[in-house]
């Protein structure tokens, strides 16, 4: 029997973007919703974006941490920005406002939140993950080396990775597996700002899968932004509104 799995990843607090493409999501009515991380950090209104996934789990969605989940909540910014030998103070500004501006029930449900989950449907299974499977930090962007993405999706039996932390909607077709990344729902970086999310298929041994993009007013929230007058912000404004990385 086929399953239909609505993807959406990295909404970053940008509580408009995942309320807009909340309203596609539901016309395309998919048996089941898988949220890849990234739930809160850089974004005007984290606490709605957390109780939206909140609500969507409630309804039995899966939902699993991403790395910057683990700034806002914890504030280990090593094991949640490991690339950087000194972690940019305008990450730690933000991560820490973002702590700041939610609840202690928010946080904690940052913390509890799997690094993985995994859906069987038939003989298919299918790992939800944020970067790819065994680690929230190494992601499977287009720009890693093959032989690097190959040693990253053989740590799982899954056929099909789901994965965001790029921010850039990708689908690739290795030949004995997958990798689906519905891109940013609220932070993109691949020149679109509209809400990115994507419909997964899974049929038997057919995998097949529409990416999919819904547009929402970003002046607002680039204004929010703007406002709030971290370091940064400036920039986080104009990645919203363009949906290119602005730094």
């Amino acid at each position: 029997m086929a399953m239909r799995i609505a993807l959406l990843s990295d909404i970053h607090g940008n509580a408009a973007a995942l309320d807009a493409a909340l309203v596609d999501v539901r016309r395309a009515s998919p048996d089941l919703i898988a949220v890849c991380g990234d739930l809160a950090l850089n974004g005007p209104r984290p606490g709605e974006a957390i109780d939206a996934v909140r609500a969507l789990e409630a309804d039995g969605a899966l939902v699993v941490q991403g790395n910057t989940d683990i700034a806002v909540a914890d504030l280990d910014f090593t094991a949640a920005f490991p690339w950087f030998d000194e972690v940019p103070r305008t990450h730690v500004d933000a991560a820490e406002w973002t702590h700041d501006a939610l609840t202690d029930e928010q946080l904690d449900y940052l913390r509890r939140l799997p690094a993985e989950r995994r859906v069987r449907v038939g003989d298919s299974l299918v790992l939800i993950c944020h970067a790819s499977p065994g680690s929230q930090t190494a992601g499977l962007g287009s720009d890693v080396d093959e032989t690097v993405i190959v040693e990253r999706v053989t740590r799982t039996d899954a056929r099909t990775v789901c994965c965001g932390h790029t921010h850039v909607a990708d689908v690739r077709d290795l030949g004995w597996k997958w990798i689906v990344n519905p891109g940013s729902c609220g932070y993109a970086f691949d020149g679109d700002a509209g809400a990115s999310w994507a419909i997964l298929t899974v049929d038997g041994e057919a995998i097949s899968v529409e990416l999919r993009r819904t547009t929402y007013d970003t002046q607002p929230v680039s204004d929010e932004l703007t406002s709030r007058g971290l370091v940064g912000d400036i920039y986080r404004a104009a990645t919203i509104r363009t949906g290119r990385y602005v730094r």
